[in-house]
Parts: C-alpha cells; sequence; structure tokens
C-alpha cells in the first residue's frame, strides 16, 4: 500500500550548541534524502505557514510549500529550526496553523491558500527542534515524538574538539599540525577554565582564538612551531573566565555541599545554616512574653535570592529539625524562641529555586544546631517532606558530573534516583560512592562526620522507610 509509509515527526530538544541541526544534516544525508531547513524563530504570521489567498496582491505559497519546491522530491527530510520561538499576533497563531502539518493522519491533505487544493506531506519526514518544551503549545507537543538532547560532558567535549574542532580551526587559519600541537591537556584547560556552555559553540571560538595567536608568532617568525601547555593556555588566552565550585578543604559545622542543575550543565553549592539568640525576647500579639509551658518556635531568616519552593523546603527543614530533636542530639536549649535560624546560599547575586536542596538545607541546619560537622566530601541532592521522607528530583546526571569535577567523592541521592544512574558515565561512575536514601535520618548518618547519638530513638521507626 502506497500510504503505508507515514513520515513519523520528531522534535530535538536541548540547549544551544549541542548538534541538533547538525543531527538532521546527517540524518538526511544517511538517508539519501533532500534537506531543507526553514527557521520558525519570530515567525508571528500564519500565512507564513499556510500561505497567503490569491486575492491579495504579492500573495505568495507558504514556508512548507516553497520548502517542498526547492527540495523538489516528495520525501525530502524538512527541519523545522526553533519552533518554540513561534510569536503570536493579530496575523494569527502560527503554532496552531503548524498543527495540520505536523500530523500524520491529516498532512496528506494539507492546503495551502495560495494552492487551493490538497497537497501530499505525508511521506516527509519532519524535524523540529527547541530549546525549551515549556514554550511549545502542548496540542503541537502532543504530534511530535520529543528526542532530548543533552549537554556534554568535559570528556565528550574533549573527544569532539580533538576530532573536529582543532582540524577544523587548523584549516581555517592555514595552519598544518607540524606548526601548531594542541594536546589533550591544553583543550581540557580550555573547557573548564574558560567556557561554561552545554554545547561546543564558545569551545570552538577559543580554540580558534589560540589558532590566530600562534599564527600571528608565526607570521612575525617568533616561533617556527609551537606545542601549547596547560601553562601556556593562560597566556594566550587572558584569565580564566569561568570559576567553577571546588570542593570544601575541611568539615564544617552547619556547612553542607548541595548540587544543582542548570541547562549547560551542574555544579555544586553550599549551604550554610547559622543559629543565634536574639537580643529581645519574642513578645505575643497582646504584648505578654509567652510562658515556658508555650515556648515560641525558631524564627527562620532566609538569604540568597531563594524563590518559593526553596524557601518552602528551609521551613520543612527547620519544623522536622525541632520536632525531631532528642533524635538528632539537639540540645533542648537551642530550640528557645529566643533562637533565630539563619541560612544562607551564596552567590548572592544568582536567584534559585527548586526543591531538590531540601536534603542539604536540613543537614546544614542540623549541623550548626548539634554542633556536628559536615564531611566535605559528601554532596546531596534530594526533597525533604515534614516527616523526613525524601522524594525523587531530576537532572541527577548534570549534577553528579559537576560534583565530580569539583572533587566529590560521596554522593547522597534518593533511592527513587538509583536508576537513573545509568545516565552517568562509567569513568564518572567508578570515581564516586553513591548512596541512596529514603529518611533523612540516613542522609544524617553518611554526611555527618560523627556518629549520631546512639542511644537516641532513630526516625525510621517512627517513618516507614520509602521503598523506590
Amino acid at each position: 500500500d502506497e500510504k503505508a509509509t507515514k513520515g513519523p515527526i520528531l522534535l530535538f530538544v536541548g540547549p544551544p550548541g549541542v548538534g541538533k541541526t547538525s543531527v538532521a544534516k546527517s540524518i538526511a544525508r544517511a538517508m539519501g534524502r533532500k534537506y531543507v531547513r526553514i527557521s520558525l524563530g519570530g515567525a508571528r504570521d500564519e500565512a507564513d505557514i499556510r500561505g497567503h489567498r490569491r486575492t491579495y496582491v504579492g500573495a505568495m505559497p507558504g514556508r512548507i510549500l516553497q520548502g517542498m519546491k526547492q527540495a523538489g522530491t516528495r520525501n525530502p527530510v524538512f527541519l523545522l529550526d526553533e519552533v518554540d520561538k513561534l510569536g503570536v499576533s493579530f496575523q494569527g497563531d502560527p503554532a496552531s496553523a503548524l498543527l495540520e502539518v505536523l500530523d500524520p493522519a491529516q498532512n496528506d491533505s494539507f492546503v495551502d491558500h495560495y494552492l487551493g487544493v490538497p497537497f501530499d506531506l505525508s511521506e516527509v519526514l519532519f524535524i523540529c527542534t527547541a530549546n525549551f518544551l515549556q514554550n511549545i503549545p502542548a496540542p503541537l507537543l502532543d504530534r511530535m515524538e520529543v528526542v532530548d538532547f543533552a549537554g556534554y560532558t568535559e570528556r565528550e567535549k574533549l573527544m569532539i574538539a580533538r576530532n573536529y574542532l582543532v582540524p577544523r580551526q587548523l584549516m581555517e587559519h592555514g595552519l598544518s599540525t607540524a606548526q601548531i600541537d594542541i594536546p589533550d591537556e591544553a583543550v581540557s584547560e580550555v573547557v573548564s577554565s574558560y567556557t561554561r556552555e552545554a554545547g561546543v559553540r564558545q569551545l570552538e571560538r577559543e580554540i580558534g582564538k589560540l589558532c590566530r595567536k600562534v599564527a600571528r608568532k608565526i607570521a612575525v617568525h617568533e616561533v617556527e612551531r609551537l606545542t601549547i601547555t596547560r601553562e601556556m593556555v593562560d597566556d594566550l588566552l587572558g584569565r580564566p573566565k569561568v570559576h567553577p565550585e571546588r570542593a570544601a578543604r575541611e568539615d564544617q559545622i552547619g556547612v553542607a555541599t548541595g548540587m544543582y542543575y542548570t541547562p549547560v550543565g551542574g555544579d555544586i553549592m553550599f549551604v550554610e545554616a547559622s543559629i543565634r539568640r536574639r537580643e529581645a525576647p519574642v513578645s505575643t500579639e497582646d504584648g505578654e512574653t509567652p510562658s515556658r509551658l508555650h515556648p515560641a518556635p525558631v524564627s527562620l531568616i532566609l538569604t540568597g535570592q531563594l524563590g518559593d519552593v526553596m524557601k518552602e523546603s528551609a521551613r520543612a527543614a527547620l519544623t522536622y529539625a525541632t520536632n525531631n530533636a532528642s533524635a538528632l542530639g539537639i540540645p533542648m536549649h537551642r530550640l528557645d524562641g529566643a533562637m533565630e535560624a539563619h541560612i544562607h546560599v551564596p552567590a548572592g547575586a544568582i536567584p534559585k529555586d527548586g526543591p531538590s536542596a531540601g536534603i542539604a538545607i536540613a543537614t546544614a541546619l542540623v549541623s550548626e544546631m548539634s554542633a556536628r560537622p559536615v564531611r566535605r566530601d559528601v554532596a546531596m541532592t534530594g526533597e525533604i517532606t515534614l516527616r523526613g521522607r525524601v522524594l525523587p528530583i531530576g537532572g541527577l546526571k548534570e549534577k553528579v558530573l559537576g560534583a565530580h569535577r569539583a572533587g566529590i567523592k560521596h554522593i547522597i541521592l534518593p533511592i527513587e534516583n538509583d536508576a537513573d544512574l545509568e545516565d552517568v558515565p562509567e569513568e564518572v561512575r567508578s570515581q564516586l560512592t553513591f548512596h541512596p536514601v529514603s529518611t533523612l535520618h540516613e542522609v544524617l548518618r553518611i554526611a555527618f562526620a560523627e556518629e549520631l547519638p546512639s542511644d537516641s530513638v532513630t526516625v525510621e521507626e517512627e517513618v516507614p522507610a520509602v521503598v523506590g
């Protein structure tokens, strides 16, 4: 049956520079099909997709049919670039016009306003690219098969640079391997100290800059051949632009190491907690100082540009710590209403949000209140509940890679995220120790340099462990 072949609709989602457009071009080359690309970034007119009616002066067919005319074939690989950047205006909604194009059940009779008769698009392989899924309307997203493109690890960037970027930049700058040698250690220095990105565009620009510096030295006869060492990178490119966090030098009381995710990769962050006694006693609404029978709760201060979800995590951590004080070895004099807990997450200029710092906040708080240091080589991620359960989070691969780069040796993660460790490269996994946990008591037992009090009631007896 000639109608049996329907072209699939793929959506490549990922940060800029990870090769979504390049992969689409490679698919066309591998299948031996024509390749057509149109950019939808900023398109805000329905006629861009579906064409103008012929009654208008200057009427044209839409960009879909123009692309088909350019391909000259019924089954090209058709790339719709930046589909999440479509705009809406009084001329109509182009995202709604795409609904018919990107539905294999309907696009065998796509009607362009200019053409006026059905046109068969069912054999076309449509590939869309986007940076953010949340910017794509739900009915449009429902028609597409999502393929996630994750950011590259440092090792992957090194391999890409060695096999593709360095040879291409040498050719573009008229250099040969007899004149310049850029070994792996120099490329690694450029990756870690001069770029902070998911893709490799900035890395290629920095390698190009290295090549230009060396080409100038050769042109003025300063050198005939140059091997770039790690130390020479600083001289040629200037001072490093990126300063990733490093693991703390020593175990500290009130400081826990958390992990965070960004589209350009993960990193570690330090959560700091401090307890102090306020100057004046807290008074109630009627002006009376609270009695010893009904003490006021410990007040909480949050700084570091924390979002609403992160603030809620901090409040949950404080409630857990105060309600389980005896089990956690926290002295009672740290819990009266005259005490004030301050939680700060550097860097103060960067907004932060999300629930995954919950166990790091709780660990820093319990550490400060019980005066027990937190191990410097442990980083943690996970959401907490008031009962001390640890809930799963997202972005584990990027977080683990960032922690490994920072020199962390032990990772505490929710037990339900244990399966996600398959995404972490084997060479990183083999150098780290992972601790899947289901309760906060397990977290504290691993994170503290000293043991929890052995004669205390354990939290696991109060709360059943969550099995992922």
